[in-house]
């Protein structure tokens, strides 16, 4: 101990001093509450993920003071949506239905144009891409009258039936446009040549299976 110098004297002090206090860091009673044990325990919690979304913990970042401090409500509850009579979108659709769930008019070329443009194209041409769309101008199957009723009432493959949403007198309307509008054929198309082939319920199944 003679030999040793101050300055190494020094430091090892400093080094048993450390020593000391670390040790007796780890010395804690068991009862004492450290961050360590804190997180032990919330590992055992069972967490309400509901409870989670009601408050704002998966979207806060997008709700005001007011919305996080408001009561909590379900997240898909939906009591806070608007009712569809005040949504502004529903009167194009109520324009274009006449308000109501099925056709009003009998006018042939506005019944085409909200039913069947959609797929045959406005002036009839068809389309072809995602699927086929046959055209209905300048097609010489239109020529009967009695053709394209019964494809109005039962539908054609991917062709909805409009059984349910169109009266005889409507269907009339319809094919007199795609008759002589479309094609430029006189016949005339009347509500009893739609009654003689209409049936209480259209066939389920694709016509060019039977």
């Amino acid at each position: 101990m003679k030999d040793m110098t101050p300055k190494l004297l020094t430091v090892m002090l400093l080094s048993g001093i450390s020593s000391a206090a670390l040790l007796g860091c780890s010395q804690q009673s068991d009862d004492e509450v450290t961050v360590s044990s804190v997180q032990d325990q919330d590992s055992l919690t069972t967490n309400d993920y509901q409870e989670s979304r009601n408050t704002g913990a998966w979207g806060g970042v997008y709700m005001s003071r007011e919305e996080l401090t408001a009561p909590p409500i379900n997240i898909v509850d939906d009591s806070s949506l608007p009712n569809m009579e005040d949504d502004p979108n529903i009167t194009k659709w109520n324009a274009k239905f006449e308000g109501t769930n099925g056709f009003v008019t009998t006018d042939g070329k506005k019944l085409y144009h909200d039913s069947c443009a959609a797929c045959h194209m406005h002036k009839g041409e068809g389309a072809d891409g995602a699927g086929y769309y046959p055209p209905l101008a300048n097609n010489s199957k239109m020529q009967s009258k009695y053709y394209i009723i019964d494809i109005l009432i039962n539908g054609f493959r991917g062709m909805p039936s409009f059984h349910g949403m169109m009266n005889d007198a409507q269907m009339a309307a319809v094919t007199q446009y795609v008759l002589s509008d479309l094609n430029g054929f006189t016949d005339t198309v009347t509500a009893g040549d739609v009654a003689k082939l209409r049936h209480p319920n259209p066939s389920a199944g694709d016509p060019s299976d039977e």
